[in-house]
């Protein structure tokens, strides 16, 4: 039996935190708040300055609706999401970047299997029909890489590990000891889960724009060799 499925219940009108870290994010921040309220699910929406240097503090210090916490120094969006976390009060807890990659409508249908009881961490797989045509060559290889070394060292067989949007039962997230900083939530959270034996559910997601570096895309190449350090890292070490 895995190790949260005696636990696992239906939520009955869930709230779902939305963590959204932010760094120099001023372009698409207003209309991704809009966006994200706009979304059909009950949510509590937590955004996490990561010390921008642009107008983000002036743009979420005039939302009204929201929790907005600040870091003194620019700490990564990992640190962001832990900042995040500390301070949710959903059932589940779910990421959204504020760049507009991917579409806060979407999320109602990826935590539908835990809001009915069917999982405790489902990803949102944006390659179920493979790699978006559009994404940069490195960030295909890079992706790529993810997925077969999940499969070799975990045995499991996922079609997006670095996808953004993981929803997470909030007392399973909280459980898992997080200590990422930067990008490596995603592996971080991925090796931690299956290590136990939990499984993680996919659900395809549609509308998933890639940007590029012009348009402020923050994830560098060395990225992706610290996303697979860290895939071993937690497959051999608690």
């Amino acid at each position: 039996m895995k190790e949260t499925e005696s636990k696992r219940l239906p939520l009955d009108d869930p709230l779902v935190s939305v963590i959204v870290p932010i760094y120099n994010e001023e372009n698409t921040l207003h209309r991704l708040l809009e966006r994200l309220r706009n979304a059909p699910f009950r949510k509590e929406i937590i955004t996490v300055d990561d010390f921008s240097g642009d107008n983000s503090v002036e743009i979420l210090k005039r939302e009204k609706d929201i929790v907005f916490l600040q870091h003194g120094e620019n700490k990564g969006k990992g640190a962001a999401i832990r900042t995040g976390i500390k301070h949710a009060k959903g059932d589940i807890v779910i990421v959204q970047d504020a760049d507009l990659e991917y579409d806060p409508f979407e999320i109602p249908k990826v935590i539908a299997p835990i809001v009915e009881g069917r999982s405790d961490i489902v990803f949102g797989s944006r390659f179920r029909h493979g790699l978006p045509r559009d994404m940069a060559l490195a960030n295909k290889i890079a992706n790529v890489l993810l997925i077969w070394t999940v499969r070799v060292l975990f045995g499991y067989k996922l079609t997006d590990e670095a996808t953004c949007y993981k929803a997470v039962r909030r007392d399973l997230l909280r459980s898992m000891n997080l200590k990422c900083n930067r990008f490596e939530f995603c592996p971080e959270v991925t090796a931690k889960a299956l290590r136990r034996g939990i499984k993680i559910d996919e659900v395809e997601i549609d509308s998933y724009r890639p940007r590029s570096v012009k348009e402020g895309k923050k994830i560098k190449w060395k990225d992706g060799f610290e996303a697979l350090a860290t895939l071993f890292r937690y497959r051999f070490r608690d």
